[in-house]
């Protein structure tokens, strides 16, 4: 099946894990052994440096990216085939891989950037909205965790009213069949930070300074 295939392909591209991989050329050792033991780009920034965080973070978008322009090729060219399903399918599959790398030992990411690639390639206005209110947290607050929760949770709420932008959908639908989707994006997002959401709730959780 086409919808199989697709969420191998994703799992498959999410689970080439970029800052692992950028950590041990630059720096000489596995990101997820430093720091919070993360592996994802603010980690890297902590403990590499800014242009291996930066390079990370474009690296680990782009794995979104794909995944979501393979889904559109895909349902483009197969006939019948459901390419609102394959979409979602193929968001939902990347950021697990990112989560759970097959490569790297099931040991990964927490599926922001990654999820911010899949959300501005599934409709730019919500993504850009999430992102925008994600950055403008995260430099009040200096609090990366609060950003990235705070717009997981915006996405599903914006889905019931934005029914424009999408990169797929028929024609006779609204957004809100992005509803469930956003949701369970949203879900593994908050999941991949629920020690950070209980460091949040007890007010200890750890700052980033923008100036280093």
């Amino acid at each position: 099946m086409i919808e199989c295939m697709i969420a191998i392909i994703a799992y498959c591209i999410g689970s080439v894990n970029f800052s692992v991989m950028i950590s041990k050329k630059i720096a000489g050792f596995d990101v997820r052994e430093k720091g919070s033991g993360n592996a994802g780009s603010t980690n890297v920034l902590r403990t590499v440096g800014k242009k291996a965080a930066g390079l990370t973070l474009v690296c680990d978008i782009l794995k979104g990216v794909v995944a979501i322009i393979i889904a559109i090729i895909m349902g483009n060219i197969i006939e019948g085939a459901n390419k609102e399903l394959l979409l979602q399918i193929a968001g939902i599959a990347v950021v697990l891989g990112h989560t759970f790398p097959i490569f790297f030992g099931f040991k990964g990411g927490k599926g922001v950037a990654t999820s911010l690639g899949v959300l501005l390639m599934s409709n730019w206005k919500i993504g850009l909205i999430c992102l925008v209110f994600a950055l403008v947290l995260m430099v009040l607050t200096r609090m990366v965790s609060l950003g990235s929760c705070s717009a997981a949770i915006l996405f599903p709420v914006l889905t019931l009213f934005i029914n424009d932008s999408y990169t797929v959908l028929t024609q006779d639908k609204k957004g809100s069949t992005y509803l469930i989707y956003s949701i369970i994006l949203a879900i593994i997002v908050l999941y991949n930070h629920r020690s950070n959401i209980t460091r949040l709730l007890n007010g200890t959780e750890n700052k980033i300074s923008f100036k280093k």
